[in-house]
């Protein structure tokens, strides 16, 4: 497995953007798929964004699509979960994840590592 460090979580006012940022380490980063993933406590993870390999292949859940932007620097193993026009549901713990080959990369399940997660605060 990789190693997922996050950062850029905080806590923002509706309408204000912020940037999450999941570094790893251990093995080459353009290897593996990435994905980002919420989760509050006592529910299900749910499906956020996802990036291919070279990041050319991107894909969201339908509520994030035209706000949030899956992104990534292979050269400094590093993705990105741009969040723009934040609003008061999107409040959650995200986390990122990693994978060399799956299925299907909305599936949480289908991920073998795992960043600590990142606390995002949106206050109306």
């Amino acid at each position: 497995q990789v190693q997922l460090v996050e950062s850029g979580g905080g806590l923002v006012q509706a309408g204000a953007s912020l940037r999450l940022s999941c570094a790893a380490f251990g093995r080459s980063f353009s290897t593996y798929i990435m994905g980002w993933f919420r989760r509050a406590p006592g529910k299900e993870r749910e499906f956020v964004a996802a990036s291919s390999r070279t990041g050319i292949n991107t894909a969201y859940a339908d509520s994030f699509k035209g706000r949030f932007t899956i992104s990534r620097e292979n050269a400094k193993n590093t993705v990105f979960l741009q969040m723009n026009n934040l609003k008061p549901e999107d409040t959650d713990v995200y986390y990122c994840a990693a994978d060399s080959s799956l299925r299907s990369a909305v599936v949480g399940d289908e991920y073998a590592s795992w960043g600590q997660g990142y606390q995002v605060t949106v206050s109306s």
